[in-house]
């Protein structure tokens, strides 16, 4: 690992804990071997999120785009999404 940075993190007596209980059971050679794979962690739930997001804003643009809203009843329209269900159903067969 050639390239890195050292930098100081604060965290709660609990963490602390935790982290020098994973080095001494064995499961991590290193508390710096723990807080990269919980940056690893963190990094593909953050690029995630940040997709989520993304997606959303879509959604809505394409909402506020698509026109005036209309009324809509939830009971009609879980009737049709079960009747267009059944349908695709019998078809496929």
């Amino acid at each position: 690992m050639a390239n890195v940075e050292k930098i100081s993190v604060s965290m709660t007596p609990q963490q602390a804990d935790l982290l020098r209980d994973a080095v001494k059971s064995g499961a991590y050679a290193s508390s710096s071997e723990v807080i990269r794979e919980a940056m690893r962690d963190w990094s593909a739930k953050w690029e995630t999120r940040k997709g989520d997001i993304q997606r959303l804003r879509t959604l809505w643009s394409e909402g506020k785009a698509s026109g005036t809203a209309i009324p809509a009843d939830f009971d009609d329209a879980l009737e049709e999404a079960r009747q267009e269900a059944k349908s695709t159903a019998s078809h496929a067969r």
